[in-house]
Parts: C-alpha cells; sequence; structure tokens
C-alpha cells in the first residue's frame, strides 16, 4: 500500500509557503500579462497576435492537465513537480529575452507545459504532507494565492510595465519559482509507493499514450474555436464549425479509449463511476465558470457605467476579492473541525447564486453599498467552494488515484472558466452592437465592440455619456446574470456529493504512515 510520511513544525510551513508560492507563481503570471499587453503589442508591432499571448499558454496547459496527471500517478512526486517548475521558469525566460512576437507565444507554450503540472502537483504534495482531516485549511491557504494574484497582478503588471519594463513580468518568475523549488527539494520526500517494477514499453503503455493524444487533439480543436469564433472567424464559419465537430469526434475517440484501456487508461473509467467525483466535477465546472466570468467583465462594469480608469476599477473590485481570500482560509478551518465538505459547498453554491443574481440587478446609478456588498456574497461563495471539489474527491479515493483525481477537477474547472468566459464575450458583445445601434446611432456598432469603454466614452460628447452607459450597464449584467445560473447549477452538484467525514475515512491514505516528519 502506498505510505505517506506527514510533515509538522518548521518542514511543514516550508512547504505549504512553497506550494503557495507555486500557485502564486502560476496565478500572478496569468494577472500580470493582461496589463502588459498594450505595451507588448506596441513593442513588436503584433495587434494580430495580441490573442496567442493567452491563447498559447492555454492550448498546452489544458491540453496536457490530464496526462501530466497520469505522471504524477506513475512517477515521483517530488521530481515531477520540479520539473514543472523548471519548465516553467524556462518558457518565462524565453518570454523575457523574447526578441519577436513569435518567441514570445512559443516561450509562453513552454510555460504552459510547466503550468499544467503545478496546481496539480501542489495538492498532489499537500495530499501526501498532511493527513485528510487537516488539509481543507491548508488547501484554503493554497486557493487563496487565486484572490491574492487577481489583486496584486494587475497592480504589479502595471507598475512594472510604467517603470522597468514589461520583460520583468515574466524575469520576476524566476526568484519566486526558484524559492519554490529549493524548498520542495530539500524539505519534501517522496512517499513510498508500491509502483509496479515493469520494462519501459510496459510502462509506456501504462501512460496511455493514445488516449493522451486524442485528448490533446481535442482540446485544442475546441480551444481554438473558443478562441476564434466571434473574433478571427464567424461562429458559424465552416472553420469554427470544422474544429467544434473535430473536437467532438476525438472526444468521443478519448472515451472510447479510456473505456478499453481500463485501468490504464489516463482517467479509469472507475473513477468517474463514483458519485462523488462526477457530482464535485459538476460543481468545478460551474464554479470556474461564474468566477471567472464575473472577474472579467465586473471591471468593465466599472469602467463602462461608472466612467472610472482602469486603476480604480480594480481598486473597487477589492472587496470582492478579499471576501473570497478570507473565506476560503475560514472555511478550509471549518470542514477541519466538523469534518463535513457537503455543508460548505452548498452553502458556496447559494451564496454566489445570490451575489451573482443581485449583481445581475445593477443600475447605472447603484448606490455604494450595492457594488461592495453584492460583488463580496459572491466572493464569499467563490472563496467557500473553490478547493472542496479536490477535496471531496479525496474522500472517496485512494491515495493512489489521488493524483488523476485532482486533474481531472483542475482540467473541469479549467475548462469550465474557459468556455464560460467565450460565452460571457458573446453575450456580451451581442448586446453592446445591438444596444450602440439602437441607442447611440453616431458610435458604429463593430467598432464598439473593438475599443475599451474608457475609449467610447470619450469620443462621445457628454449629453451622450448616459446613453453609452446604459447599454454597457444592460450588456454587462446579462453576464452576471449568466454566472448566476451556472452558480445556481452548481448546487446540483454540492448536494449530489456523498455525506462524508474527513475525519472518519478508513483507510484514508492505505497505510499512510502515522510516525512524523
Amino acid at each position: 500500500m502506498d505510505g505517506a510520511v506527514y510533515l509538522n513544525g518548521l518542514k511543514l510551513a516550508l512547504v505549504i509557503l512553497a506550494l503557495c508560492l507555486g500557485v502564486l507563481l502560476l496565478a500572478l503570471d496569468n494577472a500580470m500579462i493582461a496589463t502588459a499587453l498594450p505595451t507588448i503589442t506596441d513593442e513588436f508591432n503584433s495587434v494580430a497576435d495580441v490573442g496567442w499571448y493567452g491563447s498559447a499558454y492555454l492550448l498546452t496547459a489544458t491540453a496536457l492537465n490530464l496526462f501530466v496527471g497520469k505522471l504524477y500517478t506513475f512517477f515521483s512526486v517530488k521530481w515531477m513537480y520540479l520539473i514543472c517548475i523548471a519548465i516553467f521558469e524556462v518558457g518565462s525566460v524565453i518570454c523575457a529575452v523574447a526578441p519577436s512576437s513569435i518567441v514570445l507565444i512559443i516561450g509562453r507554450a513552454i510555460a504552459g507545459i510547466g503550468g499544467a503540472g503545478l496546481f496539480v502537483g501542489a495538492l498532489v504534495i499537500l495530499a501526501y504532507s498532511v493527513p485528510l482531516e487537516r488539509r481543507p485549511i491548508f488547501a484554503g491557504c493554497i486557493g487563496s494565492m487565486y484572490g491574492i494574484s487577481s489583486v496584486a497582478g494587475p497592480l504589479l503588471g502595471g507598475l512594472f510595465t510604467e517603470t522597468i519594463g514589461w520583460r520583468w513580468c515574466f524575469w520576476m518568475n524566476l526568484p519566486v519559482g526558484g524559492i519554490a523549488l529549493v524548498v520542495v527539494f530539500f524539505c519534501f520526500h517522496d512517499p513510498q509507493r508500491k509502483i509496479p517494477s515493469i520494462g519501459a514499453w510496459e510502462r509506456f503503455k501504462t501512460l496511455d499514450p493514445l488516449g493522451s493524444l486524442a485528448f490533446i487533439c481535442a482540446m485544442i480543436c475546441i480551444l481554438l474555436a473558443l478562441q476564434w469564433g466571434g473574433q478571427r472567424f464567424a461562429w458559424r464559419s465552416a472553420e469554427v464549425i470544422g474544429l467544434l465537430a473535430a473536437g467532438a469526434v476525438m472526444v468521443g475517440v478519448f472515451g472510447w479509449i479510456q473505456h478499453w484501456n481500463g485501468e490504464n487508461a489516463t482517467v479509469p473509467p472507475r473513477l468517474l463511476n463514483q458519485r462523488t467525483v462526477w457530482a464535485s466535477g459538476i460543481f468545478a465546472f460551474c464554479l470556474g465558470a461564474a468566477f471567472l466570468l464575473t472577474i472579467y467583465w465586473f471591471p468593465t462594469w466599472f469602467q463602462g457605467v461608472r466612467g472610472t480608469n482602469a486603476i480604480d476599477s480594480g481598486l473597487r473590485i477589492l472587496p470582492m476579492l478579499g471576501a473570497d481570500i478570507v473565506i476560503s482560509l475560514v472555511s478550509g478551518v471549518v470542514i477541519s473541525y466538523f469534518g463535513y465538505i457537503k455543508p460548505v459547498m452548498m452553502s458556496a453554491s447559494i451564496l454566489m447564486a445570490v451575489g451573482y443574481g443581485l449583481m445581475s440587478t445593477f443600475q447605472p446609478d447603484a448606490p455604494t453599498w450595492q457594488w461592495v456588498l453584492f460583488p463580496m456574497l459572491a466572493g464569499a461563495g467563490v472563496g467557500a467552494g473553490l478547493q472542496q471539489p479536490m477535496m471531496a474527491m479525496q474522500t472517496v479515493l485512494p491515495i493512489r488515484d489521488v493524483p488523476t483525481g485532482t486533474a481531472v477537477m483542475v482540467f473541469v474547472q479549467g475548462f469550465g472558466s474557459t468556455m464560460f468566459l467565450t460565452v460571457g464575450n458573446t453575450v456580451f458583445n451581442n448586446l453592446l452592437k445591438e444596444g450602440v445601434r439602437l441607442n447611440v446611432p453616431m458610435l458604429d456598432p463593430e467598432l464598439a465592440a473593438r475599443l475599451s469603454a474608457e475609449t467610447l466614452l470619450g469620443m462621445l460628447e457628454p449629453e451622450w455619456r448616459p446613453a453609452l452607459q446604459a447599454v454597457y450597464n444592460s450588456a454587462l449584467t446579462r453576464c452576471f446574470f449568466v454566472s448566476a445560473i451556472a452558480a445556481a447549477v452548481s448546487f446540483i452538484g454540492a448536494s449530489l456529493i456523498e455525506w462524508r467525514n474527513i475525519k472518519k475515512k478508513p483507510g484514508e491514505t492505505e497505510g499512510a504512515a502515522d510516525n512524523k516528519a
């Protein structure tokens, strides 16, 4: 049986700090580059490539997510994590020294390969470092890094871009990742796991190469369709429809291969037959969808409806992100004390649905207490639920399946974010163009969809600005309503997971060592 030597004291504190830094590294990178994009495109004269600076990372990270989970199952957890950090750092260096747009895109794709294993690896290392009943506390700490990065990322990105240059958005990854790498190398010891001693070819087959290839092809097709649809090509174009059809076929091929391979599959079917696993997947998908959609569009509400600049809009979402961070930590303590995850997940769904639903009622003249309190409710729901699918999954799976289960949850959550960000973008653009056509006739609707709210308001005479602000409000509150629907559906997943007390799970680590390190 697999064994784990649990950590305590200084070693535990250092490992948790390293894992938090690794996730912060991942989250900050994505948050900072968004602020630096205008400067990067000016330097490289590469407006046409701007979408690829994010998409190149997303493609490799998402496509390789499940495969990396398989690698964590069959190879050294410690060395897999260190290799992922190293690959991410190599990609960051390539971006930092990039002499051209294409080199920057290549660097982003390489960073995505490493990024595919950072969050999964952090949760796998946590599973082997801390007993299940204490895990939610530390998972809350790790998850709070996303909230912190949402605040610090744009501010640091703007600071670097305006002072020492956008390349420092990538250079700063080196010391942060270096600390995480050194600490994990010296403080975390690989768990003693019974991995069958087999030949190289047999080991290769256990990695499910055909299934992984089918999944990678499916994700590339689907993500390219979501990236290009409504932007480079019309949604009804042959290119987008062809990519979606090819993606659907490859998903079917992947599913067939998983059924055929059984225990050697990338995702063994028995995992998905477990009720708590697929119910947690529903919850994770919906939470990812609701959260990222609002994080992306809420600052635009302040800029387009209230007339603030980018910095002020970032500051005004701090109450929502603060609630996310605080409740993420509090929920971990609550679960560790009482032992049950399901009530916290159900509460998270309710808070998100109510919060996002109330945000969908915003009017252009909404009082301060509304745009502070309503998003705080939603942020509290996100904080309470963000890590719980990973924890719920661990209550029903043996420790040897935790890497694969974690990879599935991380993938589902990220895919929900990606898909609904595209849905929100489509809803917003369609309503914005229609509203501009009807209410602000002197503006070209297509131009309105391409320019920032701040730029558009500056182009109009003062008497026409309230009309455009009303159009923005109508379009953006529909996006918030989409988030509310996703949050409401997440309640289905939360209600279907099993009632398990994390303090009483028999055989939780299949013979985990009781001795302390």
